[in-house]
């Protein structure tokens, strides 16, 4: 594998407990592109001083995961990327694999690995190496970059939640192939990547966001109708639950369900994906 091959793209917001770890697992002989939504000066200088095979973009403002992958993905010159979350350490050969398994069968859209030891179920339903998939998770997704000039990448339209699924979902209406290749191991600790101070912040953004997302993603790809099915008895629980908790005073509950009834009611209306957390 050379450098050449491989652009590495991590996507950062309030992330400096995290990547370092994750920067430190990758192999520094490929360059690295990080998106940081803010206008941190600082954290960029930190990164590229550190890190010599990083490049650090800041966008200005939180403008969404799917936009800034676009940004770096736009970027890239090389054969192939890879898409990383700041919460993950690559195992010490994944890069290997990756490049292996994409030289043995090149004709693939997406290869996604395995999430630290959750391959035992996968390697005792099927045999072989790799296993063919429908879609496979977001927090590292291998892109072969040839088979995206037609697809397109992220829906910018999204702002959190179901990128990926609605990325996998295109590559496969455009009778691409997604594999899982249980060789290749990459640790993710899962909605971690944002400094826990803002925990409760983020919890809110959450809310709003995969209920907006929900709807959105399902009014995509089948109609309206079918769309509020499938919100249906999430609204009226946000409903019951807002209202429940205001009644008894449960301010950070009543919060929660509120801001999942608000992502519910903007998504309906088509309204765009507007809330932001605010982190001051």
């Amino acid at each position: 594998m050379t450098n050449k091959d491989l652009t590495i793209i991590i996507v950062a917001f309030n992330s400096e407990g995290k990547i370092q770890k994750c920067l430190n697992s990758v192999d520094s002989n490929f360059k690295v592109i990080v998106v940081e939504n803010s206008q941190n000066s600082t954290f960029k200088n930190q990164l590229e001083n550190n890190f010599p095979n990083v490049e650090c973009i800041l966008t200005g403002e939180n403008i969404g995961y799917g936009k800034a992958n676009n940004i770096a993905l736009k970027k890239v010159q090389t054969k192939y990327s890879l898409i990383l979350n700041p919460d993950t350490q690559l195992e010490k050969n994944a890069l290997n694999n990756f490049i292996n398994t994409s030289k043995i069968n090149s004709n693939f859209a997406i290869i996604g690995p395995t999430e630290g030891q959750f391959t035992k179920k996968l390697e005792v339903e099927k045999k072989e190496k790799l296993i063919e998939v429908d879609s496979i998770k977001g927090f590292a997704m291998f892109l072969n970059m040839e088979k995206f000039k037609e697809i397109g990448f992220f829906d910018e339209n999204i702002f959190l939640y179901f990128e990926e699924i609605d990325l996998c979902k295109r590559v496969k209406k455009n009778n691409e192939i997604i594999f899982l290749d249980p060789s290749i191991k990459i640790f993710h600790d899962g909605g971690k990547s944002v400094n826990q101070d803002f925990s409760y912040k983020i919890e809110l953004t959450r809310n709003w966001h995969w209920m907006w997302s929900t709807f959105y993603y399902h009014k995509k790809h089948y109609n309206f109708f079918n769309a509020f099915i499938k919100i249906g008895p999430k609204f009226f629980s946000a409903l019951f639950k807002s209202l429940f908790y205001t009644l008894i005073n449960n301010k950070k509950k009543k919060e929660i369900y509120f801001h999942r009834l608000s992502g519910i009611i903007n998504s309906i209306l088509g309204k765009s994906s507007w809330h932001r957390p605010t982190l001051d």
